[in-house]
This record gives structure tokens, sequence and C-alpha cells, in this order.
């Protein structure tokens, strides 16, 4: 069975002002990375194979906190970054509106942001391609992708087989920092099939701005408990 874990980076400068350029994580965006990393060093509930990222600075900055919690190296991957928006980048969105137009992917799906940027059914295809790759490469293994919002709506569009080259009328809401977990199941008669798991798990960033901590150990023992009593009332194996 393959695991894919897509886990959103954590908040950007780019989400708090209109200024087209990547330029990190926000000190929220730190914290809610660090949040993961405790859980998932707290509890163990991922054990990766391989961690991949986006080469944009808010994903690097965000797999470089919490790789210490899955003891893997970083490998960075360009095709995991978000939509490419060409000569708009660096600019100010009422600057590049005004200059190239406003983008609306649900009337003209053809057309980029700006020009050398992506349209979307560019943008979808890389995904495709990139998760495609990925998942055949790590084939059986579990694997972690630090990403961004655009990576993993577009995943529900490709594992469930979906159009890519128009707008989806369902649109997402991806949090900062969430996981969205895939599994892959191979059956008898070699038919494979791809699950959604979960989607947009941020748990972990809910005790920021409070008094007290998630106490994920307890919750880890807790739930290990449960687990072992599930064994002990299943009915006996007839193999």
């Amino acid at each position: 069975m393959t695991h894919l874990y897509l886990i959103r980076h954590g908040e950007a400068t780019s989400q708090k002002s209109d200024l087209l350029i990547d330029n990190g994580l926000t000190p929220l965006g730190v914290v809610q990375a660090e949040r993961l990393r405790d859980r998932l060093l707290a509890t163990e509930e991922i054990q990766a194979d391989v961690l991949i990222a986006s080469t944009l600075l808010r994903a690097r900055q965000t797999a470089e906190i919490i790789a210490p919690a899955l003891k893997l190296p970083i490998i960075y991957d360009d095709d995991f970054q978000e939509m490419r928006i060409g000569e708009a980048e660096g600019m100010r969105l009422h600057e590049a509106e005004l200059k190239f137009g406003k983008a609306d992917f649900e009337r003209d799906p053809f057309r980029p942001v700006a020009p050398g940027g992506e349209y979307w059914g560019q943008f979808t295809l890389r995904v495709a391609s990139a998760l495609d790759r990925v998942t055949r490469r790590y084939e059986s293994q579990t694997i972690v992708i630090v990403c961004h919002g655009g990576i993993i709506d577009s995943s529900f569009l490709y594992f469930f087989n979906m159009n890519t080259l128009i707008f989806p009328q369902t649109h997402f809401s991806t949090r900062n920092t969430s996981i969205t977990h895939w599994s892959k199941d191979v059956f008898e008669d070699g038919t494979e099939h791809w699950r959604l798991i979960y989607y947009n798990d941020d748990f972990h960033t809910r005790d920021i701005g409070v008094t007290g901590h998630i106490p994920w150990q307890a919750l880890k023992k807790s739930t290990m408990r449960r687990s072992a009593m599930h064994l002990l009332d299943a009915p006996p194996s007839e193999s």
C-alpha cells in the first residue's frame, strides 16, 4: 500500500499582503509549522520513507521545521511549486490586474495570470504528472510532500479522475500546515484504487494563542490502548 501525505505550508507573508512574491513564512506560519513538528514527533503517526518539498521559500521553511520529526532529508522538487504567475511575480495584486487584467479561471481557464505564467490546464497537468511520477517512484512506501494549497486542491482532480482542463465547480479551503492523506490499495485482481483517508487536518494549530497545549503523548497512548482493545475484541482469524 502506498501512503501519500500532502502538507500545506504555514501562513505565508504573501497571504497577509497584496504583494505577489514569496518572502517565506509569517511569525504565525512558523508557529504553525512548529506545532505540526511537535505533533508528529510525539505521535509518530506518519512513518515516512521520503520527504519532498516545493522549492518555494514558504514550503522550504515549513519542511525544514518539520523534518526533524520525520528524521529524513528533504528532497526539493520544482514541480510541486504553486501555480506560476509569470511576469506578475513581485508586483502588487492591483498593479498586476491593472496591467494584465484579472484572471478568471472559471470563465477563461486557458488564460494565464500574466505572460510567462501557467494557465489552469498547464498547472493541473504539471501537478498530475508530478504526483504520478512520485507515487510510481516510491510505490508501496509512505511519502510526505510539503507543498501548496493549489497542489492539494489539484490532487482531488487527479485521484478522482476529474476534468482538469476546466476550473472545478467545487472549491477548496485548504488550511495552513493541514495534512491531507491519500492511500492506494492494490487488489488481488491487480486493480488499483486511491482513497481519500482525510483532508485538512490542522488540529495541531488549535492551541495557538490559548493557555496550555494539546497533550499529544497522552493522546498517542490512548489511541494505542484503543487499538489494542480492538484487536482483543476482534473475532479469531479463520486462517
